[in-house]
């Protein structure tokens, strides 16, 4: 099967942000659950284990990796049904996360943003977070689960334009 790369990268202040949306035929609360619930989180992402709050850490099982590893993830804000903001730490590095939920006539749109200091290895952190979310849709709806071979390196090329139409030195050396 061939995917459609839909992320979007935009300038910030402090860097970049990576933007991908998904939207779910039900109510914020629901969609909420799939991103908190660590039965529902294990469908798509993997499970989480401790005593989540904002300010506080939990462990998380990247169970769709190889090896399938565990990473500190520190929730850095929660407002129930409509933000999470996480920072997670893994063998790459520290991963700044948000996901902000907005209803509307009974559907809810996920906006997933990645917060980057540097659009280096954006051509595979994008198909990743293509394969993560869409993942989060089979679970939801499901569809067959989508396999990681149809998003890299299929999606490199995408990425790789996003970050070089931000990186006028990028596009000159590509």
């Amino acid at each position: 099967m061939t995917r459609t790369p839909a992320g979007r990268l935009f300038r910030t202040a402090t860097g970049h942000d990576l933007v991908l949306t998904r939207t779910f035929r039900a109510p914020a609360a629901d969609v909420w659950a799939s991103l908190t619930d660590p039965e529902r989180t294990a469908r798509w992402f993997g499970p989480w284990e401790g005593d989540a709050a904002p300010g506080r850490t939990i462990r998380v099982q990247m169970a769709y990796e190889e090896q399938q590893p565990w990473c500190e993830v520190r929730i850095d804000a929660c407002e129930p049904e409509q933000r999470l903001a996480v920072s997670m730490v893994d063998s790459y590095g520290t991963w700044l996360l948000e996901m902000a939920l907005s209803e509307t006539d009974g559907s809810t749109e996920l906006r997933f943003v990645q917060h980057l200091t540097s659009v280096e290895g954006i051509a595979e952190v994008g198909a990743g977070w293509e394969y993560y979310l869409d993942m989060l849709v089979a679970s939801r709806d499901g569809s067959p689960r989508p396999e990681f071979d149809e998003y890299h390196p299929a999606m490199q090329p995408y990425y790789q334009a996003l970050a070089a139409e931000e990186t006028p030195d990028a596009a000159q050396h590509a």
